[in-house]
């Protein structure tokens, strides 16, 4: 159950080749990769995340653990950056290995949703006319309550 929360930037091709190699017994691997958004409206120049990072892997790592017993899963790797990124790069990526491709796409999206609700970061984004903390969305709060 590895849980990576770093401010170096990470290679998501090499990420899933390296957990690639951990397939005994799997026939699937979903792999989900959140980049940093920047819409042509309304564009963003950094997003800045903060967070504790021993208090994000103990929370997260709640939730992994969940998922891999709720899942059935193989393996489960969740890497989240923090420190200030550039629309474009890698900001999350989750993959989940499983015997069946049910229980990684919904162990993927299960984490996701949680790492959008509930995990301890908090985002503010850099714009022309200055910054702004990013609030939590509706729409994250609904789809993290399907898995209630």
């Amino acid at each position: 159950m590895p849980i990576r929360i770093q401010e170096a930037a990470f290679d998501p091709g090499a990420e899933l080749n390296a957990f690639a190699e951990l397939t005994d017994g799997a026939g699937a691997i979903v792999t989900f990769t959140g980049i940093v958004r920047s819409s042509p409206g309304d564009p963003i120049a950094t997003l800045t995340l903060e967070c504790y990072p021993e208090l994000a892997i103990n929370q997260i790592g709640a939730i992994v653990s969940e998922a891999h017993t709720r899942f059935a899963l193989l393996d489960e790797i969740v890497i989240h950056r923090y420190g200030t990124l550039n629309p474009g790069e890698p900001i999350v990526q989750v993959m989940a290995l499983a015997p069946r491709r049910e229980a990684a796409f919904a162990a993927a999206q299960f984490l996701m949703d949680y790492l959008k609700t509930d995990a301890p970061f908090w985002k503010k984004e850099t714009t022309g006319s200055g910054e702004r903390w990013v609030e939590a969305q509706g729409a994250d709060d609904k789809a993290k309550a399907r898995w209630s």
